[in-house]
């Protein structure tokens, strides 16, 4: 079996050289990297993981905390997208990634992972006002990034999306297309995501001189049922939309389901817009139109910020925002629109 110091030898450095490398040390040359990990391949070296953490005090990976109310993760392909581009980067840098799901209070489970030292830093999805798993990894000083922004005034990186505006340039589509009763199928009213798209809906409407309507603002969970649900409850009423926004393409997808059941034709009688552009948006019959927020760089974006303050070894609060896009396709009526001039 081979030992450090064979692939020392064979990349003609030394031992403390290897061990830089095997920690992605920045002090170390691309050059002498590439020729190390040349030896590790050549000669099959594996480390040792946890005897390298014990002179370290690194384990080589990071942790991505799933909320248990976050059931969504492993069915809404929003999250699969974000995943790919986290692995994308640590597998680029060498580091592992930990899941945690336990179903245990999120705050015992922060405790766990950074006072046992099981990773080095921490991604955390979404956040609410009040969040008290953001209060405490921000109070322990231990690398984290959050996806999303933190609705409380807490020192923690973050990556996300201008939601705001991102919302209001969908509302505002709908409203050109000569819409005046949108109504909004979100997730759960108490997320801050939620919370940033609502908001850029009024404002898109309130722009347009139209009257938000609580009515027409229907909170759900980011699941595909939820927006079918949500959406039987916004074509019963009898003054009902004919437009929705929906926060997210499985929620769009519901409502297109619950639409469908109804009789009703899209997009000539209903217009929907969707969120993320998850790959089966254009799959869909008619075909999503849907926000691009561009699922693969928020993952991205969150490894590469956290892998930094790790590599730092001390937390740097740093937001980043990374573009959107309206993609638009036939589900708005935008094409049928332009036919008729």
């Amino acid at each position: 079996m081979a030992t450090i110091k064979d692939v020392a030898r064979l990349a003609n450095v030394s031992p403390s050289t290897v061990s830089r490398v095997l920690s992605n040390s920045s002090r170390i040359s691309e050059e002498t990297k590439r020729r190390v990990r040349e030896a590790l391949e050549q000669l099959d070296y594996h480390p040792n993981v946890f005897a390298r953490g014990l002179v370290t005090n690194s384990t080589g990976a990071i942790g991505i905390l799933i909320p248990p109310s976050m059931n969504q993760f492993f069915v809404n392909p929003f999250f699969a997208e974000w995943m790919s581009g986290v692995s994308e980067v640590a597998r680029e840098h060498g580091v592992d990634t930990v899941l945690s799901t336990s179903a245990r209070d999120e705050e015992e489970v922060v405790d766990r992972m950074v006072r046992g030292r099981r990773v080095d830093g921490l991604l955390l999805l979404g956040t609410r006002p009040g969040d008290p798993v953001l209060r405490r990894v921000s109070d322990q000083k231990f690398p984290a990034v959050l996806l999303g922004r933190p609705a409380d005034p807490i020192p923690v990186s973050w990556v996300n999306n201008d939601n705001v505006e991102a919302a209001h340039c969908a509302t505002k589509h709908l409203i050109d297309l000569g819409h005046r009763r949108i109504g909004f199928l979100g997730g759960a009213s108490e997320m801050v995501v939620t919370i940033d798209r609502v908001t850029g809906y009024r404002n898109a409407l309130l722009e347009a001189g139209i009257e938000p309507d609580p009515r027409l603002e229907v909170s759900s969970f980011f699941l595909e049922q939820g927006g079918y649900l949500g959406m039987m409850r916004l074509l019963a009423m009898s003054d009902r939309p004919t437009a929705v926004l929906a926060s997210d393409d499985v929620l769009a997808f519901g409502g297109m389901r619950a639409a469908a059941e109804l009789g009703f034709r899209m997009p000539e009688e209903l217009a929907i817009v969707g969120f993320n552009d998850i790959r089966l948006a254009e799959l869909a019959n008619p075909a999503l139109t849907s926000v691009r927020v561009n699922m693969h760089e928020l993952g991205v974006r969150c490894a590469e910020l956290l892998l930094k303050q790790i590599e730092s070894g001390s937390p740097a609060y740093i937001s980043e925002i990374v573009d959107f896009e309206l993609v638009i396709r036939y589900s708005c009526g935008a094409h049928a629109a332009a036919r008729n001039g």
